[in-house]
């Protein structure tokens, strides 16, 4: 089985096209393949699948066998596969996704291959029941009570659930302590994307993700947009913000849609045998 090992800001991944499966069950290769002492190692296992109505279509599955909706540095990584291997011609493509098209455009170096990814994350959604959050309405800079702290969260929908708190010094938070309680605390039914960020001027936000199903990883696409938007909502931040995270940079923009652009790398190729 041919394999890519790629990566978006040091959120990496291992994609696979669906045909090279032949019956193997995608849950658990992708548990075995991305545990990091006993396999290749990755926050995922990208499929790349047909598609009957867009260019392709993407299955995202977590370190942990759970299966996201969507995966904004994935679909970064996604597209950079598809077009540097001819699979799909167009630079501004359409992509399936179980949160729905998503649409990513491809920017080439000299040697014609992708460097870096814009990607159309669509509308962000604030209604409890799209999260899912429990309750009515839109859930903004509510008290939440946790271990020992009370946090004010904010969640939202950016392809896949996610909430996010802002703390003042995000380098020291613990954020492998928090992060796992939120993510699968009762208000959210099928989990949450926690987002510890912090305002370094109206222009720059700094983030820090604990990912639903991968745990603390160098870099989260859909949880920087989600900071970023929620920011610009209270009044923190402009519509155009560079977002730092562990791994690298990504710059959001907010318009009626949210518009994501960052760098993606493949890594190294080769070959498994499934024994």
């Amino acid at each position: 089985m041919k394999f890519v090992k790629m990566q978006g800001i040091g959120n990496d991944f291992i994609i696979i096209e669906d045909s090279e499966l032949n019956g193997i069950d995608a849950i658990g290769l992708a548990k075995s393949l991305c545990e990091r002492h006993f396999g290749i190692g990755a926050d995922g296992l990208i499929l790349v699948c047909s598609s009957e109505k867009y260019d392709a279509r993407m299955r995202i599955i977590n370190s942990d066998g759970s299966e996201a909706e969507m995966c904004g540095n994935g679909i970064r990584c996604f597209a950079k596969y598809i077009y540097d291997r001819g699979i799909v011609t167009k630079k501004k493509m359409e992509i399936e996704t179980l949160a729905g098209v998503v649409k990513p455009e491809v920017f080439t170096d000299d040697t014609g291959r992708v460097k870096t990814v814009k990607v159309d994350m669509g509308k962000p959604n604030l209604d409890r029941e799209k999260i899912p959050v429990r309750g009515k309405g839109s859930l903004i800079n509510e008290e939440l009570t946790v271990l020992d702290k009370t946090f004010n969260i904010s969640s939202v929908n950016t392809g896949v659930p996610h909430t996010v708190i802002f703390t003042d010094d995000i380098e020291a938070f613990p954020v492998e302590i928090y992060g796992p309680k939120i993510e699968k605390n009762d208000q959210f039914p099928y989990g949450t994307n926690v987002n510890f960020a912090q305002v370094v001027d109206r222009g720059d936000l700094k983030v820090r993700t604990w990912e639903r199903g991968a745990g603390l990883t160098l870099a989260c696409g859909s949880g920087a947009c989600a900071a970023a938007y929620i920011s610009h909502l209270m009044g923190y931040t402009d519509s155009r913000v560079q977002v730092s995270l562990p791994g690298g940079d990504l710059f959001v923009e907010i318009e009626d849609n949210i518009y994501m652009t960052g760098p993606c790398e493949e890594v190294f190729s080769g070959y498994i045998t499934i024994i």
